[in-house]
């Protein structure tokens, strides 16, 4: 079976912003995934800051057709992984983790999902699973 991976915010903007430092890896990573055949989702979180990233950096425009499109599955965050991400906020209190990052630890952790695509540093500070990105 092949394992599912979590797209992170800082995935989706470096695969459509050509002018992106991480453009060309993320474009590399994403080609892997799809031939690889590779479940991948965001959550709803993400979803949410991902469209304000885009919006930001690339206009409402395209922000509103990426967010309309839907081309990767959106998985609700339950209230047990908000709790988790509380607690994981908690427990590491000298990080500058966001909410966001915290809530896609947690459904990393709970859903035992062992990929993330991302160029968040903050998913390698936590180090509980393979980062593809950095």
């Amino acid at each position: 079976m092949r394992q599912a991976i979590l797209w992170d915010s800082s995935a989706i903007l470096a695969l459509l912003d050509a002018d992106d430092a991480d453009h060309k890896r993320a474009v590399s990573i994403a080609r892997q995934i799809a031939t690889e055949r590779r479940p991948s989702f965001i959550t709803n979180y993400i979803e949410a800051e991902a469209h304000a990233l885009l919006l930001r950096k690339l206009g409402r425009t395209l922000a509103l057709a990426w967010l309309l499109q839907g081309s990767l599955p959106v998985a609700r965050v339950l209230p047990r992984e908000e709790e988790k991400a509380k607690d994981i906020l908690l427990r590491h209190a000298d990080k500058d983790w966001s909410l966001c990052d915290a809530i896609s630890f947690a459904v990393l952790q709970l859903r035992e999902v062992r990929s993330a695509f991302s160029f968040d540093r903050h998913f390698r500070q936590y180090g509980r699973f393979e980062v593809l990105g950095l």
